[in-house]
This record gives structure tokens, sequence and C-alpha cells, in this order.
């Protein structure tokens, strides 16, 4: 009984990532459609990976095959934050969550179930399963019903909705960067890069996967520089 009431109470806790990540795959399944992609190739992917902006950056990339050292750059940049959350999270996670469930543990981490889980005294598995479930099938779904709705709507109406998915990240950042200066700043940064990336000569040629990478890792590099954070004591 207890082991059901907390799968449940996992489950209760999963529906509302569930439901942003419904919206948001569905984009995702539109874009992979608009560059290419077979719609069981979209939902392979969500399925395997269940990481939105590596997602997003691995399309693009897989679009010109070869470019293997600009895939596992860009990938090892945008994801190894999922390591160091499954690395705290482990610490939190009660006897019987081992073996196996640590794997299991560590493929369905994202942002969200990571906020979710992080708040609990103790992860157990049956809390963690339960709070993995609907988020996943909302990532896999939304990208089959954003597939599939791509071979049939316009060629404009594609095109809006493929900007969603940005305005998710916007959403993301923005409430938190107009009240802390340093993050802000770092989203400067990281603009600014991006766009010379963009625009300068010799830079715009540089691939999107490792433009990225670069700007990710040297707006932190900035950032870490100019507003350091004092260790407690």
């Amino acid at each position: 009984m207890k082991i059901k009431n907390s799968f449940l109470r996992g489950l209760k806790s999963g529906i509302p990532i569930g439901l942003g990540y419904l919206s948001v795959s569905f984009t995702f399944g539109i874009m992979a459609i608009s560059l290419g992609f077979a719609w069981w190739q979209a939902v392979l992917i969500s399925m395997t990976t269940v990481t939105s902006a590596g997602q997003l950056s691995g399309i693009t990339i897989m679009v010109n095959p070869g470019q293997y050292i600009e895939m596992l750059i860009s990938q090892l940049t945008i994801n190894i934050r999922y390591s160091f959350m499954a690395v705290s999270l482990s610490q939190k996670a009660d006897g019987k969550f081992k073996g196996i469930f640590r794997w299991l543990l560590g493929f369905f981490i994202t942002d969200e179930i990571f906020a979710v889980a992080v708040n609990e005294e103790n992860v157990t598995r049956s809390f963690f399963s339960g709070l993995a479930v609907i988020p996943y099938l909302g990532w896999t779904l939304g990208t089959l019903a954003g597939a599939l709705l791509g071979n049939i709507l316009p060629d404009s109406v594609m095109s809006a909705l493929c900007i969603a998915i940005y305005g998710m990240f916007v959403a993301i950042i923005a409430p938190k960067a107009t009240k802390e200066k340093p993050l802000l700043a770092v989203v400067a940064v990281a603009l600014a890069l991006s766009c010379m990336f963009y625009y300068l000569p010799l830079l715009k040629d540089i691939s999107s996967g490792i433009s990225i990478s670069v700007c990710a890792v040297a707006a932190a590099i900035i950032g870490a520089l100019i507003f350091p954070k004092k260790e407690e004591a």
C-alpha cells in the first residue's frame, strides 16, 4: 500500500510536467518533419533521448551526415548537466534504489523532474517511477502528434509553430534574468556571441553545433569570472 501511494503521488506530481512537455515536443515533431525526418524517426529520437535542447541541436546536425565530432561536442556541452543532477539526486535515493534502477534514474532525469524529485527528503523507486511516467508519455506523444501533423499543416503554419520551442527557452530564462543581474549578463553575452557566429564572415561558416557549444561555455566562463560566488565556510 505504501509503495502504491508513493507511486500515485509521483504520478500526480508529474502531470504538470507532462502537459508542458506535450506542447514543447509537439513543436519538436514539426521541426523534425520540416528538416526531412520521417515521423517514426522523430518519435524514436524523443523516446531514446528526452532532451529538448539536445534534440533540437542534434537534428540540425544530423541533416548533414558525418559530423560525428560536432555531434559529440554539442551533446556533451548541452547535456552534461544531467550527469550532475543524477549524482546529486542519487544522494537522496533510498537503499532499494540501486542497480538497473540507478540507470533508469539517470535516463529519465530532466530539469523539471529533477526540480520536483530533489525536494523529496528520500527519493524512492516508486515515487520516481510515478514521477517519470507522464512526462515521458507527454514528450513522446507530443512528438508523435507534431510529426504526423507536420505532413498535413501548411508551410506557413509549420514555420510559425517552429518558433514555439524557442519561445519555451525564453520563457524559462526571462523570469530569472529580470531578477538576477548576473544571469542577465550571461544571457546577454551568449546572445552577443551567437549573433557574431551568425553574422560575421569567418564565424558564420562554423557549424551550428560547434557555435552553440562555444557560446554556452564562453558565456558561462565569462559569467563565473565577472560574478564569482563566494563559497560558504
